[in-house]
């Protein structure tokens, strides 16, 4: 009996060990079951909002959960919001995602102490009396709480309530909740990720769906775009190409039809003031022709009355005919009828002058606001050739109306020779008002002050910009033109004024501009020069063709012209500064005997009061010095002269050349004493520097028949007459007198060294060299550096190179660049050149000489 119980008890603890264990091993299943379906769901569900309710379903078979909620906390505001809620009692009060009391209840009392948390009905009521937390919604019976972990990070509560007394939480259901938690921060992370994951692919396919609908209407109005520039292609072809208005209108409809069903295409022409339609080309199927009719209520009228694109189809027809805005002066036959019809005008700056129309029959083709915004397009191109052809035949047709009238008078008019020659000059001004607008001159036909004004701001502008791009203006006023216009009368000096303007023209480049500012002043813009000399060239060539007398009606009068050149600087800001320089200039060459030019100088536009003004002129009251450049070789090698050149010490314009200050000395007597005194300082300076030969430049003043004398009696003083070489300028020499001429080859003859400066600046006369006994031949900066540039200049040199060898001249090339050319200038025959300039002692100069020599 013992051992049966005993079995039967030892058979009863192992059926409750094996219960147990079942139980465990079915928890377990339980567990991993779960685990297993939530990471089925975290896998397949889309979106947060689908997986809560997985969660749900998943927790319902396993514990009592038909009340469950998740709260998580939101990283902005730092609070605890719904995710998810379920109640068998409460409904959502608050909606999710938005601030609600869960931080004050047992929900955020589990999320601070951040352990799981099981109350009871009674123990929830205790807690919340104790000041733990609020008591919130309607009481459970049970009620669980288990924080939500990321990474040892709480990030919100999973809370599951019971209202049924007898449905608790055991350690188990527990426990499962707690894997749960554990898993669905990994679960909620995996379906975020999916989320967002699907968001930037719906963005991106949404910004490519974009992109490429942008991209296709980008191709196509490519398309259109490629497709309206060869249709301009082909227009532009038709208006240089065809010269026959008939051909133009051929090639039109042959355009016409690469863009559009064309098969039936007339061009109407509108005369506003005869008030009539003319058809000069038709092309359709039921008519070969159509007749000019009078504007009235038809298709074409509508399109010139509203100037507008019309696009007519039968609806519309019939509207149009009700309305009484189209009416047909006969009936036309169905069949003739257009079931589609599309007309443009032809549009100019005038106005409507046509229209062109398109029109199909039978439902041939159905025209579409495509096929009209083309012709549209089409139709403004084609109204512009069109009316430059019409302009042309009429011109041509005017032409040829008129030589045969011209052709028809002269046999009757050959004996009446000064009418005809009206009748030309007449039309030859009317084929110039077809040529020159408001920016010409109406007489010469040249450039007025406005667009020389207009020219030179541009240029002033591009000056500015780049600074490498110089230019000058000239100014040029005509000598003894109220002489020509008093002797000869105004219409003889018109024609001079014509003549003028067209032998000016001949002495510029082509990119150069020619402008006649008003009566005989005439300006000329010089651009792209690469040295100032460029510019006294053009004024030299201009003086020499005024030099030509101008004749009418058997009367000869020598005119001439005073020029004024100023060249472009940095401190000019207006066009108005550099106009009135040049125009200073000019005034100043006409003040000095006329027929020059003149370099502007500051001196000129300088506003000084009287008494300042006269002691600024007062040569001799301003400090001076020389400036020595020694004579040397290729390899630097000293020879025994230098160059001796005065400088001013002056008080508006600082350290300035004698040569520009001689131009504003008071008077005559004045020069000549400050030259002679400022001959002997040179001669005394070159002693002291131990210079074999100073070469000292002479102004041509010094030649004349009293300063001559005087001039020899202050050579005979210095000690060593081979000491000075007397150097006078070449465009001085060139204009002297024969007394002056005669005077400088009394000085070779009596023993004194002289020189010719600046050769060839603007001319190459060798008549002077092989006339006058010269010692020494200096070439001008611009002579040299042509040689370099030009062949011709290069055959000049060696014939100079030629005559002074036989006549025994030493040659020197100078200029401020010349060292840097002195190799390639060896190459063409030139040994020596002017080197660097360097300062001698400074003194005051005072004059020597009394005005009793003088006298």
């Amino acid at each position: 009996m013992e051992d049966k119980l005993t079995v039967l008890s030892k058979i009863a603890r192992k059926n409750k060990k094996l219960q147990a264990l079942l139980e465990k091993y079915k928890q377990s299943h339980h567990l991993q079951s779960a685990l297993i379906q939530l990471s089925e769901q975290a896998s397949t569900v889309a979106e947060l909002s689908l997986l809560y309710p997985a969660i749900h379903d998943i927790l319902q078979k396993y514990i009592p959960s038909k009340s469950f909620y998740v709260v998580l906390l939101n990283q902005n505001s730092q609070s605890l919001e719904l995710s998810y809620f379920s109640d068998e009692k409460d409904g959502i009060s608050v909606a999710l995602n938005q601030s609600n009391s869960f931080d004050e209840g047992a929900t955020g009392y589990v999320f601070k102490q951040g352990k799981t948390t099981c109350f009871t009905k009674q123990q929830m009521q205790d807690a919340a009396a104790e000041g733990l937390f609020k008591a919130l919604g309607t009481p459970a019976e049970h009620w669980v709480g288990v924080p939500v972990y990321q990474e040892q990070n709480i990030i919100g509560v999973l809370a599951a309530q019971s209202y049924d007394t007898k449905k608790s939480y055991s350690a188990q259901q527990i426990q499962l909740l707690e894997f749960m938690s554990l898993y669905l921060a990994t679960a909620i992370e995996r379906v975020k990720k999916r989320e967002l994951l699907e968001s930037e692919v719906k963005i991106r396919t949404r910004a490519l769906t974009q992109s490429n609908d942008a991209l296709n209407i980008e191709v196509e109005q490519r398309r259109h775009a490629l497709q309206r520039q060869q249709i301009l292609f082909k227009i532009s072809e038709l208006a240089t190409q065809v010269k026959n208005l008939d051909d133009a209108y051929l090639q039109i409809h042959q355009i016409i039809k690469t863009i559009t069903y064309a098969e039936n295409l007339y061009i109407a022409l509108y005369n506003k003031d005869s008030g009539w339609i003319d058809f000069p080309y038709y092309a359709d199927e039921f008519r070969e022709v159509a007749k000019p009719r009078r504007f009235a209520k038809g298709y074409s009228e509508l399109v010139i009355s509203t100037e507008q694109t019309q696009l007519i189809h039968p609806c519309r027809a019939r509207e149009l005919l009700k309305s009484g805005v189209v009416q047909r002066s006969a009936p036309v036959p169905l069949e003739h009828q257009a079931t589609s019809w599309l007309g443009a005008p032809l549009k100019t700056s005038q106005g409507v002058m046509g229209l062109i129309v398109c029109q199909a029959y039978n439902n041939k083709h159905i025209f579409s606001q495509d096929d009209s915004e083309l012709i549209t397009f089409v139709s403004h191109q084609i109204a512009a050739v069109l009316q430059t052809k019409l302009a042309n035949q009429a011109i041509e047709k005017s032409h040829q109306e008129l030589e045969f009238r011209v052709s028809e008078k002269t046999k009757e008019l050959q004996q009446t020779n000064l009418h005809l020659q009206m009748q030309i000059d007449e039309r030859k001004k009317i084929e110039q008002q077809l040529y020159h607008d408001a920016h010409h001159d109406s007489l010469t036909g040249l450039p007025n002050r406005s667009l020389f004004l207009t020219q030179l701001e541009k240029t002033l502008q591009n000056y500015q910009r780049f600074p490498e791009h110089h230019f000058a203006v000239l100014f040029i006023d005509l000598d003894k033109f109220k002489d020509i216009n008093d002797q000869l009368g105004h219409q003889a000096g018109d024609q001079f004024l014509i003549s003028v303007g067209d032998l000016f023209a001949h002495c510029i480049r082509e990119h150069d501009l020619l402008a006649r500012l008003g009566g005989d002043e005439f300006v000329i813009l010089l651009t792209h020069l690469t040295e100032s000399q460029q510019a006294e060239d053009v004024a030299n060539r201009i003086i020499d063709i005024m030099k030509k007398p101008f004749c009418s009606k058997g009367t000869c009068i020598k005119s001439g012209a005073s020029i004024g050149i100023t060249f472009s600087q940095p401190q000019y800001t207006h066009t108005d500064e550099i106009i009135r320089d040049a125009d200073a200039a000019m005034y100043y060459a006409k003040n000095s005997g006329r027929d020059r030019y003149e370099l502007y100088h500051p001196l000129l536009t300088q506003s000084i009061p009287t008494q300042e003004s006269q002691t600024l002129h007062h040569l001799d009251m301003l400090p001076m010095h020389f400036k020595s450049s020694e004579i040397i070789t290729l390899n630097e090698q000293f020879q025994s002269e230098s160059l001796f050149e005065a400088f001013g010490e002056h008080p508006v314009l600082g350290c300035t050349s004698f040569d520009i200050l001689k131009k504003f000395a008071t008077d005559k007597d004045q020069h000549v004493q400050v030259e002679l005194e400022l001959l002997q300082q040179a001669y005394s300076q070159a002693i002291s520097a131990g210079v074999a030969m100073a070469l000292v430049p002479c102004s041509s003043i010094l030649l004349e028949q009293l300063e001559f004398i005087v001039f020899t009696e202050v050579l005979n003083k210095q000690q060593g007459q081979s000491q000075l070489c007397l150097l006078f300028d070449e465009q001085e020499i060139r204009h002297a007198s024969a007394m002056q001429i005669d005077n400088l080859k009394k000085l070779s003859q009596l023993g004194f060294s002289v020189g010719l400066n600046n050769f060839a600046k603007d001319r190459c006369e060798l008549n002077l060299l092989t006339e006058i006994d010269f010692d020494y031949l200096l070439l001008s900066s611009t002579f040299s550096k042509r040689v370099l540039q030009q062949d011709s200049f290069d055959l000049q040199l060696q014939g100079v190179l030629t005559i002074t060898q036989l006549k025994n001249i030493k040659v020197i090339a100078k200029g401020p660049s010349i060292l840097n050319f002195r190799a390639l200038l060896d190459k063409h025959g030139l040994a020596f050149f002017v080197g660097k300039q360097h300062t001698l002692t400074h003194t005051q100069n005072t004059s020597s000489v009394s005005q009793s020599q003088l006298s």
